[in-house]
């Protein structure tokens, strides 16, 4: 996102992600819309809307004005909204262990993130968009896992992000995008990097998010969100980093709280088959 901005506004980033998400998968989606009911492709337009074009916009507005590792902790917010909305709006029951252990991971994510970067609070009231993205994905996730269990993963990213595509090339019109000078180097870079986000980010992430949507439920799914930090710590070490005591320390308190949120009580591992 940070490399698109150079050459490309923040619209255009989000709609040229998804755009190219859509173009990729328009020739599948082609052959998998027959597979979706009719009475469930309303629901299906919504989860590409909820789960892609808008928190595309509203990441890319709140990464160009806050702080990368602000934008990192409230993007983990995703499984709190899961959570929060699953339980007002679609009346599900979480135990306690799974809300202590979303917290605690929560708490083992801040500190490792505040303790890698002075974290600017500069127009911090763009987070704001960052949070209304991660309640848009809870939205999404619990739209998924109540009413498009029945439809394969890849079935539903294609035909959604597909349907996607159309509104986000009207945007690209509307915003000037075939008027840019596509001779540019800056513009070139800028392309190449929001092509990548939406062919890696938003197409095939998609297929691989709702496959653990529907096999591990959605909780564990927005789970992922805790992970992210870890892998950049990897290259970090990789680069020849040192890892410190106190990203080890929040290691030793994210991974309980994913075990947490995700320990199966004794009823449910009775049921389990053997």
């Amino acid at each position: 996102m940070k490399e698109s901005l150079k050459g490309l506004t923040v619209a255009q980033i989000a709609s040229f992600r998804i755009f190219s998400a859509g173009v990729v998968f328009l020739p599948f989606a082609v052959f998998h819309i027959s597979k979706i009911p009719r009475k469930k492709m309303g629901l299906v337009i919504l989860a590409g809307l909820f789960g892609n074009l808008l928190p595309a916009y509203c990441f890319v507005a709140a990464i160009n004005k806050i702080d990368s590792s602000l934008a990192s902790i409230l993007n983990s917010l995703t499984p709190i909204c899961v959570a929060g909305i699953a339980i007002l709006f679609f009346k599900d029951k979480i135990k306690i262990q799974k809300i202590i252990g979303i917290i605690a991971g929560f708490a083992g994510l801040c500190l490792l993130t505040l303790y890698q970067k002075n974290i600017s609070l500069d127009n911090s009231g763009y987070a704001l968009l960052a949070v209304a993205a991660t309640l848009l994905y809870g939205v999404n996730v619990n739209l998924v896992g109540h009413y498009l269990k029945d439809i394969k993963p890849v079935h539903l990213s294609t035909v959604s992000l597909a349907f996607m595509a159309i509104p986000s090339a009207f945007i690209l019109w509307q915003q000037g995008f075939f008027q840019l000078d596509f001779t540019d180097s800056t513009i070139q870079w800028a392309l190449i990097n929001s092509g990548l986000l939406g062919i890696m980010a938003s197409a095939f992430a998609t297929v691989i998010f709702y496959i653990l949507v529907q096999r591990a439920g959605g909780l564990f799914a927005s789970l992922v969100t805790y992970g992210i930090p870890f892998v950049a710590l990897f290259w970090g070490f990789r680069d020849g980093e040192k890892i410190t005591f106190v990203e080890i320390l929040a290691l030793c308190i994210i991974l309980p709280g994913v075990y947490l949120a995700n320990r199966p009580d004794k009823k449910e591992s009775d049921r389990a088959p053997r």
